[in-house]
């Protein structure tokens, strides 16, 4: 892109990145296909002023209405790339207003000025004159070419390195690197954890995205049968994302239902079978102000998020941080970006999002295309109860040869699955407290104890049942007892 900008005849550049050395590089590679000649590439800074090609600089450039003035009087073809240049143009006119003699000076006469930063900061005397450019994370090919020139390894066995390693910096991704050597594994399945915790680092700085580590199995949801063969199904057309139509690419699930029954187990199950990680936007922090203006984290946010897919991406209560409550405050601009982001976002994010009070989700939100299927999850069965009891028994190391577990089911009419495994929980702590192994009579004594949140808020959970009757696909097939 650069070369094309050059060679349109623009003088001024502004690239958005926080890779000094990626820019210098991309530019020293422009330089070199850009005439008949290799173009001399001059670089600034506050501390050093302008040199070429790593010789001395020249004295007294160091202040930015200095260099600016050298650059207008050099008569030669040339690239100059000022780095941080933001903060000059941010505190004086005077400099601004070079900037755009500089635009004069260069004009036609193959010189090429280009501003880069971390941050976006174009004068509004400058936004005609200035093309802005923000350099994303290096794709699959870039880093294919940078894991070549690291290690030497045939370009099939890294191509799953390269993938873990999108949306770092190359500086990232070399530090990625070296964390997996170092710990002796070689390159490929067995070293891709050690790969993902540079990713964790990274997004743990953003202080809005979550990187979640577990890893649960498909196997450790109890019932949910139809959720279950869905995602299956869905794996293999994810899998081949890069040669399927982008229309039968799988975007996104939303879970919605009863608390407690399993919405938030299952995204992690998403994430395990489509042996994707996992990240969860944390809406409660985008919208606390600690990282400024809401619009703003919210939707780089979703770019850091798109620039780490592969991913599956986990909104939490969505109906708690993306309505259209407010269509003309800030909430309903977020909005208006998600349901736009939902649409056109890489096709390798998975969109899983969950939800409790589902009368807050606008119409807009559920309508087919955003979401691939927006399934209701509600109440286990007898059957689910069953299984669900054996997971959690089982998970906690209890022999249930001897436990007949139907005799569960009257006592557990209505329950959760959370609250089945309370009920474990506390029976394992009664039997510790005794000095002995759990009993089935443990179970029955706590089962007919306690009161289920379908019997405490029986009048909401009929208003969920009712209101998703005709409007979401049932996790688990049967709708028999609960």
């Amino acid at each position: 892109m650069i070369r094309e900008i050059f060679q349109s005849g623009r003088p001024l550049t502004y690239i958005r990145s926080a890779e000094e050395q990626r820019v210098a590089k991309v530019l020293r590679q422009v330089a070199l296909v850009l005439g008949a000649v290799p173009l001399p590439v001059w670089t600034w800074s506050l501390t050093e002023g302008l040199r070429r090609d790593g010789r001395p600089p020249e004295p007294g450039t160091e202040a930015p209405r200095k260099a600016l003035d050298f650059i207008a009087a050099h008569s030669d073809a040339a690239i100059f790339h000022l780095k941080d240049f933001h903060d000059p143009l941010r505190d004086a006119p005077e400099t601004r207003r070079r900037l755009r003699d500089v635009y004069e000076a260069c004009l036609d006469n193959s010189k090429f000025v280009v501003v880069s930063s971390p941050v976006r900061y174009v004068p509004e005397e400058l936004e005609r004159s200035m093309i802005f450019v923000e350099l994303r994370p290096p794709d699959p090919v870039e880093l294919l070419e940078f894991l070549r020139e690291e290690t030497g390894a045939p370009e099939e066995a890294l191509r799953p390195v390269a993938s873990a390693l999108l949306g770092l910096t190359v500086d990232e991704a070399r530090y990625a690197l070296r964390r997996a050597l170092a710990g002796g594994k070689p390159l490929g399945p067995e070293s891709l954890p050690l790969l993902l915790e540079e990713k964790r680092l990274l997004v743990g700085r953003t202080g809005v995205i979550e990187y979640i580590p577990e890893d649960t199995s498909i196997s450790a949801i109890g019932g949910l049968e139809g959720l279950k063969t869905w995602l299956v199904e869905r794996k293999e057309l994810f899998a081949m994302r890069d040669r399927i139509s982008a229309e039968i690419v799988p975007k996104g699930v939303l879970l919605m239902g009863i608390p407690g029954c399993g919405k938030s187990l299952s995204i992690k199950a998403i994430a395990s079978a489509f042996q994707l990680p996992l990240y969860r936007i944390d809406m409660v922090e985008i919208f606390s102000g600690r990282h400024g203006k809401p619009e703003g984290a919210f939707v780089e946010a979703c770019r850091l998020v798109e620039d780490l897919a592969p991913a599956v991406l986990w909104f939490d209560e969505i109906e708690r941080g993306v309505t259209a409550t407010e269509t003309a405050g800030e909430q309903g601009r977020i909005f208006g970006f998600f349901l736009t982001w939902m649409q056109e976002k890489a096709r390798g994010l998975f969109l899983a999002a969950t939800a409790n009070r589902i009368e807050m989700l606008p119409a807009e939100m559920i309508r087919k295309g955003r979401f691939d299927e927006v399934f209701f999850v509600d109440l286990p069965i007898d059957a689910e109860r069953i299984e669900i009891f054996k997971i959690h028994l089982m998970r906690r190391g209890v022999d249930i040869s001897g436990f007949n577990l139907a005799n569960l089911t009257e006592f557990t009419k209505g329950w959760a699955g959370a609250e089945i495994e309370q009920c474990v929980v506390s029976a394992i702590t009664r039997a510790r407290l005794a000095n002995r192994d759990v009993a089935e009579e443990d179970l029955i004594r706590i089962a007919a104890k306690m009161v289920p949140l379908s019997r405490t808020m029986h009048e909401q959970i009929n208003k969920i049942r009712a209101w998703a009757f005709e409007r979401a696909v049932r996790a688990s097939p049967q709708a028999g007892d609960r």
